[in-house]
This record gives C-alpha cells, sequence and structure tokens, in this order.
C-alpha cells in the first residue's frame, strides 16, 4: 500500500541525526518535525527566520506570527532564536545545513531536482530552494512516486526547469526509500505491501536492485 504523506515523512525523520541542523521545505518535509526519533535533538532551520523550530501546535499552542517559510504555524523548541531573512540565508549559503528535506516535482539520476515551476501553472516558486540546494550536503527529496496519471517522476532526465543540479542523495516516496549512487536509482526499501515489480513499472530511471529488498519499518 503507497504511503500516506505523514508516513513519507515519518521515514525520512529516521535519517535525522543527533545534533544535526536541518531545514524543512514545504509539503511533506514540514511534517518531520512531527516526528523527531526519541533520544536525539536536532535543530530545524526556517529561512524566514527561525532557528529551533517545534512540531505543529494544538490549538491551545497556537501564535498566528509564528510561521514557517510556507506560512504555516509553527512552535519553537527552548532555546529557539530568531533572525532576519538575510542571516537565515547566509547560513544557509555558508553550508550550515547538515541537511535538507525537500518536495520535488521531478527527480532524475543525474541528482538533479526540478522543485518550482510548471510552465503554465501557479505555483508558490523558488523559494530558498535553490540556495538549499547548493548550500547543503545532504539532500532527501520527499515526493510522490508517480503523477496522478500515473506517469514517473523518477525520470532519466528531468523535463522541467531545474531548481538544482547533481545534489540529491535520496529520495523518499510513497512507494520506496531510493538513494542515488553512480548515475543510478538504487533501491533500498519499499513500502509496505508494495511489491519491487510495481516499483519497477512506475520508474522511469534506471534503477537497481541488489538482492531481496526490505519493507520500510515506520
Amino acid at each position: 500500500m503507497a504511503l500516506s504523506r505523514e508516513q513519507i515523512a515519518q521515514r525520512i525523520a529516521q535519517e535525522l541525526r543527533d545534533g544535526y541542523y536541518v531545514n524543512l521545505g514545504i509539503g511533506i518535509p514540514t511534517l518531520v518535525a512531527n516526528y523527531i526519533p526519541e533520544g536525539i535533538d536536532v535543530m530545524f532551520q526556517s529561512e524566514n527566520g527561525l532557528l529551533g523550530m517545534g512540531p505543529f501546535p494544538t490549538e491551545a499552542e497556537l501564535d498566528p506570527d509564528l510561521i514557517n517559510a510556507g506560512k504555516q504555524t509553527v512552535t519553537a523548541v527552548t532555546g529557539a532564536c530568531y533572525f532576519s531573512s538575510s542571516e537565515s540565508f547566509a547560513m544557509i549559503r555558508g553550508g550550515h545545513v547538515d541537511l535538507t528535506v525537500l518536495g520535488a516535482f521531478e527527480v532524475d539520476q543525474a541528482g538533479n531536482i526540478a522543485s518550482w515551476m510548471i510552465p503554465g501553472k501557479l505555483v508558490k516558486g523558488m523559494g530558498g530552494a535553490m540556495d538549499l540546494v547548493a548550500g547543503a550536503e545532504n539532500i532527501i527529496v520527499a515526493m510522490a512516486h508517480a503523477n496522478k496519471a500515473g506517469e514517473s517522476k523518477i525520470l532519466k532526465q528531468c523535463t522541467l526547469p531545474l531548481t538544482g543540479v547533481q545534489c540529491v542523495r535520496k529520495v523518499v516516496t510513497d512507494l520506496a526509500v531510493l538513494e542515488l549512487k553512480g548515475g543510478r536509482f538504487h533501491l533500498l526499501e519499499r513500502a509496505p505491501g508494495v511489491s519491487v515489480e510495481e516499483i519497477k513499472k512506475l520508474t522511469e530511471a534506471d534503477l537497481v536492485v541488489d538482492g531481496d529488498v526490505p519493507e520500510m519499518k515506520l
């Protein structure tokens, strides 16, 4: 069965490591803050000027002035700090973010990502994504494996305008966990109940399957 948006975020949260500084893009990535594994301490950074972003607020915690870069209300953890957007981008461009999680329209086997524009459609735009893909050492993409027409979004070559080139390390979709190595996608895990053949059918890019592929543990 394909994963929900929350389950994709839950799986990506398993990639967090103690002491990481992490930036979460809009969409599915914002949900990662709700699933921090026990026993680790991470700091979420938002390009609109918040370091120490917490999970989404309950109704009692809601503060309409406290938002993330996607204009969603958030919480702040103990020790959080606020600063200008220019200082936030200095952190990003200076390489001080350990992990960035982004949504995408397409990714390809060269590690390219297209996440900001679909010609002829109104989307939110670039935001901080272009700076994030250039400044972070580790990029994980959260996305659907295929579009609503059943066409693969995991491609040999992106067809949409690129956000960044040769920057993606890992992709977590509603069907699989994929790692980019040597110009090909390697299938690491599959969603519970989803077969390798189903994943192959919906993957246009070159896909390496090495032995038995375990199901994700959520």
